[in-house]
């Protein structure tokens, strides 16, 4: 029997329909949402003056953590902390920006170096497990396909193929209080340090919530995407 009858007509594959559509969807509005609210608050510069990069040197400054460098990147919100290098990247729109979002953005990857420093758990989890997700990632669909054609061992590989998918569910699920804890930390500091006034930190804040929903819908994306296979695959001894 092909996997995509289930009585719901022949040919349609109604898992995707009402698994992933909607989640992708989701994605697609939280990717528009921070783009069109980084946009917004990009405008409103801070009486301060302060930019990216020197609020970001404020952030680390007020937890005690020392030896990170703060570098410039090319690129569209291609801002990251490099824990390998113990470097601080912020990008065109960030470095040298005085606008809310930009010091929202730059103390939000301050707050990164900040759990590196302090040995904070998830993110430790997170580096500790992104080897074994990046393989299982790469094996899942190869394994999934490969036991559909061996039919001897073929619900064994599907399984496994399976629970490699079910690691990039868990990376996403790690992520999540990783990033929420680094946005936390970043309006503490922007607060604590008066970097911007309170009409100004409500900018930052929004800038950083939308961030934060583009990371809910992937790990959305992933949780359908896993559902979607157990659904197809999972029950493939029973309907053999």
């Amino acid at each position: 029997m092909p996997y995509y009858y289930y009585g719901f007509g022949y040919g349609v594959d109604w898992s995707y329909l009402i698994l992933l559509i909607p989640c992708l969807i989701l994605s697609l509005w939280a990717s528009s949402n921070v783009n069109s609210t980084f946009r917004k608050y990009s405008k409103q510069h801070s009486l301060r003056r302060l930019t990216g990069a020197e609020a970001a040197q404020r952030v680390l400054q007020a937890n005690g953590v020392r030896g990170v460098r703060i570098e410039h990147i090319r690129g569209n919100l291609t801002d990251h902390y490099d824990p390998k290098t113990n470097v601080i990247r912020l990008s065109d729109q960030v470095y040298n920006d005085t606008s809310t979002a930009a010091i929202g953005v730059a103390c939000h990857e301050a707050g990164h170096a900040v759990q590196y420093a302090e040995g904070y758990a998830p993110i430790k989890l997170r580096a500790a497990i992104i080897p074994v997700t990046n393989i299982g990632s790469r094996m899942a669909m190869p394994l999934i396909l490969l036991g559909l054609l061996f039919s001897s061992f073929g619900s064994t590989l599907i399984y496994v193929g399976i629970g490699c998918f079910a690691l990039s569910l868990v990376f996403q699920l790690v992520t999540l209080p990783v990033e929420f804890n680094a946005s936390r930390r970043a309006l503490q500091a922007i607060a604590s340090g008066n970097l911007l006034t309170e009409e100004e930190q409500k900018g930052a804040r929004k800038t950083l919530t939308a961030a934060a929903l583009t990371y809910v819908a992937a790990t959305a994306v992933s949780f359908a995407q896993l559902v979607r296979l157990i659904a197809l695959f999972g029950g493939r001894r029973r309907n053999d």
